[in-house]
């Protein structure tokens, strides 16, 4: 398999295992393509049941009797719980080990899933909901270190996998759950999604036999000082946080006001839900190229400058630019939302030592992230409420993304998480 030359600069032994397995020692080869599947299932997990629910919300509302403010509460708990799930997992998977807590995370998420569809009720479907948002926390934050533990040679090319089977179940889910609900019912269309983590769980079980879970690892840092740093005290972490947080302020804002502005700007209503698809359908094709990318070893500084500017590009489009190009708009702001949130997470195992340093940044920027992220379209939405229109709030965001783009120039330099130079 073709590897990066980013990917090389980390390449951690491999840490005692806490459940030696008897069995002949897996080859590199074997370890790739268990780990690679097992973060494809996972993958199709972290996604797929947040827009399932946005997708069919009106069958939802009107058959658990609630009102729209219930729905918005569903609508905003996903991130809530990303931020916390995010906070609180590295502290637990350096405690039980990463494999160890992942299965019972993709066990937690599962329930939360059959939990809503087998009993139709307002306060079980949140309870279900908080707990799949929950976990689907802790695997957004868990994931990259297991890359960097098990395949260190192979961290573009799987967490490219892993960001674009998110995506492409999620657009799946988007596609065929309507009609799903309609042919089978909407407890069935939502629930059974559940097989996918049901698979999941089965084959993370049999990884963790076969390899093992990978608890605390010893710091492989250039000084012994290094390792008493709290990854909250580096300006790294801080600037990897605010980019992400940035960039999932945009996606989560777009995703949900896109159609309403193109229609408010003169395109018709199905013109307009026209943009907010190809805005979800460019990912794929920005996901396929990047991975592509950086595994032919292009600078990923270059790669993050261009992905931030395009977001630039994108909103100025929306805001000032021809409603003639809106497919173009549309579709800029689609590939740097997501090959940001694809490099900030290559960047976690790239940019650390250790498994254990990758988890706390994945967890602090995370956390960091989903919090800024969960004020874009609360705020937007109330600035359009009390202006009337989308000016301020587009003007606002445009400069947000201005920002974004030094702070991108920043994180991809080609520095380690303490700053030390490679």
């Amino acid at each position: 398999m073709p590897t990066s030359s980013n990917s090389k600069i980390n390449l951690p032994s491999q840490p005692h295992s806490d459940n030696a397995s008897p069995l002949k020692p897996p080859s590199s080869r074997f370890i790739f393509w268990l780990v690679l599947c097992a973060m494809v299932l996972l993958a199709s997990n972290m996604r797929a049941p947040i827009v399932a629910l946005g997708s069919i919300a009106p069958v939802v509302k009107d058959a658990l009797h609630i009102s729209e403010t219930q729905i918005g509460w569903l609508g905003a708990v996903p991130m809530l719980s990303f931020a916390i799930g995010a906070l609180v997992s590295p502290m637990i998977g350096k405690r039980f080990g990463l494999e160890n807590t992942l299965i019972i995370v993709i066990a937690l998420l599962t329930t939360g899933m059959i939990i809503r569809s087998v009993v139709p009720t307002w306060h079980w479907f949140l309870a279900g909901t908080l707990l799949l948002t929950l976990a689907i926390g802790f695997a957004n934050t868990l994931a990259a270190p297991v890359i960097k533990q098990r395949t260190p040679q192979h961290i573009p090319l799987i967490t490219g996998a892993l960001s674009l089977t998110m995506t492409i179940s999620a657009g799946i889910v988007a596609g065929v759950i309507l009609p799903l609900s309609e042919q089978a019912g909407w407890q069935w269309a939502l629930g059974g999604w559940a097989i996918l983590g049901i698979l999941a769980l089965v084959l993370w079980g049999f990884l963790r036999v076969r390899l093992g879970s990978s608890n605390h690892q010893a710091a492989l840092l250039p000084t012994s000082s290094a390792s008493d740093i709290s990854i909250w005290r580096m300006p790294f972490s801080w600037q990897i946080a605010v980019l992400m947080g940035l960039q999932s302020l945009l996606f989560y804002t777009v995703a949900s006001f896109l159609p309403y502005i193109w229609a408010s700007k003169g395109l018709s209503a199905v013109q307009a839900g026209q943009m907010g698809s190809v805005f979800q359908f460019m990912a794929p094709l920005s996901i396929l190229s990047l991975t592509w990318l950086v595994n032919r070893g292009r600078p990923i500084q270059a790669l993050t400058v261009v992905a931030a500017v395009l977001n630039v590009i994108g909103i100025l489009g929306v805001s000032y630019l021809s409603t003639d190009l809106a497919w173009l708009w549309s579709g800029m702001m689609g590939m740097g939302c997501a090959a940001i949130f694809t490099l900030c997470m290559m960047l976690f195992s790239m940019r650390t030592y250790t498994t254990n340093q990758a988890s706390e940044l994945s967890g602090m920027a995370q956390a960091v992230g989903y919090v800024l992220a969960f004020f874009g379209p609360l705020g937007t939405g109330w600035l359009h409420e009390v202006t009337g229109n989308w000016d301020l709030p587009l003007l606002l965001i445009l400069i947000l993304m201005v920002i974004n783009v030094g702070i991108a120039w920043l994180v991809s330099r080609p520095v380690m998480v303490d700053g030390k130079k490679f």
